[in-house]
């Protein structure tokens, strides 16, 4: 009888959920999911509201994250078309840099050569004119010891004066002079022997003066070194 009654007993306790003195609690795991779909099946006001709410958080959280991704690789083209942006300029800075260059070179090169042909053509045309100025001064000194007329003479200086003073204008000058020193550069000994109240290796006489262009010779002065 005692046993039928403690039978019973546990049996309403397992009913009712009741835990018999000296026992502990027992809680079982619930499932969110099935709780809630448990609820809703049995009725239970909200419990559908509930599972619509989980199901569009867990589709805003995949649209935020295809989102975000979408977003880095529209990001990370605009910095692969930037980088080759980049790359395009410098190549054309580069490319003009060179053309610049090229045509700095060019320029200066055709001045160099216009330089050049401009002081060729004075050269060839001071040694057109030197035979000429020779004949002048020959003329000069001849007209001198003739007592010839002053105004002839005096012509004849304007002349010799203008057609030098038209050198000098073109960078070319008259050279050698009695007392200088002789420079085999500069001058051609035509003579040599001593002379009295010369040095060794001075310029006693000039026979025929010379003519340079810069530091460039156009024709080497004649003349009579003492030895």
């Amino acid at each position: 009888m005692g046993e039928e009654r403690a039978t019973g007993a546990g049996r309403q306790q397992g009913r009712t959920g009741v835990t018999a003195p000296g026992q502990q609690p027992q809680t079982a795991a619930i499932d969110p999911a099935t709780a809630a779909g448990e609820a809703a099946a049995a009725g239970v006001p909200g419990a559908a509201n509930g599972s619509e709410l989980a199901t569009e958080a867990e589709a805003a959280a995949a649209a935020s994250a295809s989102a975000a991704v979408a977003a880095e690789a529209e990001l990370e083209g605009e910095i692969d078309a930037l980088a080759a942006t980049a790359a395009q300029r410098d190549q054309y800075l580069a490319l003009a840099q060179r053309t610049q260059a090229d045509f700095e070179n060019y320029r200066k090169r055709v001045a160099r050569e216009a330089a050049v042909a401009e002081s060729r053509g004075l050269v060839r045309l001071a040694r057109e004119l030197l035979p000429a100025l020779d004949n002048l001064e020959l003329a000069l000194g001849h007209a001198a010891d003739a007592d010839a007329d002053a105004a002839l003479m005096d012509g004849l200086r304007l002349v010799q004066r203008e057609l030098l003073a038209a050198l000098e204008r073109a960078s070319i000058s008259a050279y050698g002079e009695p007392g200088e020193r002789f420079d085999p550069e500069l001058h051609e000994a035509v003579a040599q022997q001593p002379l009295e109240g010369r040095q060794p290796g001075e310029i006693a006489e000039v026979y025929q003066a010379g003519y340079r262009n810069g530091d460039g010779v156009i024709r080497a002065a004649r003349v009579l070194v003492a030895g």
